[in-house]
């Protein structure tokens, strides 16, 4: 997969030789590029369609220190000599896409927004409480703060494996619903992409 050098980025890109526009997609925090498989395939049709992972997912190089994913998205279509871009954002990819047109109005024709999280946003008590419950006990305690704190000597595979499937059924099948709720494929490319940046050390984001 190409990449992006200066800030270690994945991306792949696809479109035809004359294409009505650009798009790129920014994926949701609990997935990689992969989720927008469908929708890669479709746009590119008469689209230049261009997809990427965050950095400290999928195959983009880690996170040191903090990051700030909206200077990154604008950095990708810097990089590939993107002018100007409709942006298509998932979840906290949404609040990043929504922050690169903020910084930079010029470069965004339009904005998708997808269940889209907002940078600042005050979560309702609920939604902290349901992690606590539903995903994070899919790890022993100690082993998550050793995680979180970024003192674990390894990461155990289980645990990656745990918890990538805890965020699958929680954010993908959703509160009160179970794994039968997804199809194989759904469940599949869902927790196999959660995996890659599930556990390990910590990743910051500033807006």
């Amino acid at each position: 997969m190409p990449m992006i050098d200066d800030v270690k980025i994945a991306y792949e890109e696809a479109g035809p030789a004359a294409p009505a526009g650009t798009v790129v997609l920014v994926h949701a925090g609990v997935a990689d590029l992969r989720m927008w498989e469908h929708q890669f395939r479709a746009l590119s049709g008469r689209h230049r369609v261009i997809r990427y992972d965050w950095r400290g997912h999928g195959l983009s190089g880690d996170v040191a220190g903090e990051v700030c994913h909206h200077e990154d998205l604008l950095a990708v279509m810097d990089a590939l000599e993107v002018g100007r871009a409709v942006l298509v954002g998932c979840s906290m990819g949404g609040a990043y896409a929504t922050e690169a047109a903020l910084a930079a109005p010029s470069r965004v024709a339009g904005l998708a927004l997808v269940g889209s999280g907002l940078g600042g946003h005050e979560w309702p008590r609920e939604m902290p409480a349901q992690a606590a419950e539903r995903v994070h006990t899919s790890v022993p305690a100690d082993r998550l703060a050793r995680y979180r704190a970024g003192t674990a000597a390894d990461v155990d595979p289980a645990d990656v494996r745990a918890m990538a499937e805890a965020h699958t059924l929680w954010q993908v099948a959703g509160p009160g619903r179970g794994r039968e709720a997804l199809s194989d494929e759904v469940w599949s490319s869902r927790a196999s992409s959660s995996v890659t940046q599930t556990a390990g050390s910590p990743r910051r984001s500033r807006s």
